[in-house]
């Protein structure tokens, strides 16, 4: 949404109208979002989820043998971080390895809702961020779910106002706004905060600068109005900024050992993988052809994901955010647990979780046969593995 230039009396007084209104949703957003607490919400907007089934991908009618059920539910986000599932759906790869057995998908706006229904039992697997899988698993004393596999990694940035901030030190004193209090973008920033020597109240978000916990979906809006001088957001939202005048001043990835860290991962409901494992491998097969997809064909991928998006939303990426976001994004089959663990000690050091025992949070036996087939190697898993 660009900012309309204040060129005459009725547009400045419109300007100012939104940016009352926007600084004064902020400490609603705060108060609504903060009970939430840790790993509550990924990048998403508002809870509940959408029954995908009446926008099958062309070509994805189930065909063959079926394999021990009749259906397989999926969960993910229509969000690029996904695009694993949004490419492999659309282009009927997943379908295509689960041959007779059908695959009915739903998109969530937010970790808690998605957790919920696996819990529910309402999806079998699903695609999430490491924060939900995390609070899911410890909330469940380890019985809830397992990582099986990996997606994304990448896709954060610091993006801020070029007028205001020019250099890491002018963070400082600033309105910086993450997603919600505790989600993984949350602890990442208030880690790098912390290491750059600042006090920041966690809970609170005061202290040498303050963190606004927006909505993503608001967040460009606050950006254009003033109401924050930057973001630490996931994609698309940090392209969205970046289009509306922002600077991308750090990317999450140069943070990290080889510029890899875990965004999205794959779980699984621990009865779901018990009594349908060949399922589970399926799903994985599928998983790890999409990715090979992508990372072989990425324009395709990309329009494949926005056409993905279209069939959602109703509305497709601008281009200019498409190709930003996509580029910033690696899609990998390795849940790369080691950042898995750092992103919940961060969490820790922040006092925003009690240290867990994420003991056996993976699984990834079916993942290791389906590379080993493919004559892949197997992956890590930190020591966090099922024993």
């Amino acid at each position: 949404m660009p900012a309309t230039p204040a060129t005459t009396p009725r547009t400045t007084r419109t300007a100012l109208r939104r940016g009352l209104a926007a600084a004064a949703a902020l400490p609603l957003l705060i108060g609504a979002l903060a009970s939430c607490g840790y790993g509550s919400q990924a990048d998403g907007a508002s809870d509940g989820g959408a029954d995908n089934t009446a926008n099958a991908a062309k070509n994805a009618a189930p065909k063959g043998p079926k394999l021990s059920t009749d259906t397989v539910r999926l969960g993910y986000f229509p969000n690029l971080t996904h695009a694993t599932a949004l490419v492999g759906e659309q282009e009927g790869i997943l379908q295509k390895e689960l041959g007779g057995t059908a695959l009915k998908s739903t998109t969530f706006n937010a970790g808690p809702s998605e957790i919920e229904a696996l819990n529910a039992g309402s999806i079998d697997i699903g695609f999430i961020g490491p924060s939900p899988a995390i609070n899911g698993f410890t909330k469940s004393k380890g019985t809830s779910l397992r990582i099986v596999g990996g997606s994304a990694s990448g896709g954060v940035k610091l993006v801020v106002n070029p007028a205001k901030i020019k250099t890491t030190a002018d963070v400082k004193g600033k309105r910086i706004a993450t997603p919600q209090l505790g989600n993984t973008q949350d602890v990442a920033f208030l880690n790098w905060a912390s290491e750059q020597g600042w006090k920041v109240d966690a809970q609170s978000g005061k202290g040498d600068v303050s963190v606004v916990r927006t909505d993503n979906k608001v967040t460009p809006n606050a950006y254009t109005t003033g109401a924050i001088d930057g973001a630490w957001v996931p994609e698309p939202t940090a392209s969205k900024l970046v289009s509306e005048g922002a600077k991308v001043l750090l990317d999450e990835r140069d943070l990290w050992p080889d510029k890899q860290f875990v965004i999205t991962n794959i779980i699984v409901s621990q009865k779901f993988l018990k009594e349908h494992p060949d399922v589970v491998e399926a799903v994985l097969r599928g998983s790890v052809k999409t990715n090979a997809w992508i990372n072989a064909h990425p324009e395709q991928a990309k329009t494949s994901a926005n056409d993905k998006l279209r069939q959602l939303s109703g509305k497709p990426l601008p281009a200019d955010v498409l190709d930003s976001a996509w580029s910033s994004l690696r899609f990998t089959d390795d849940p790369l647990a080691s950042t898995l663990r750092a992103q919940a000690d961060h969490a820790v050091k922040a006092g925003l979780l009690a240290q867990p025992d994420l003991t056996g949070i993976y699984d990834l036996r079916p993942l290791d046969k389906v590379l080993a087939a493919a004559g892949g190697s197997a992956v890590p898993d930190a020591g966090l593995g099922v024993k």
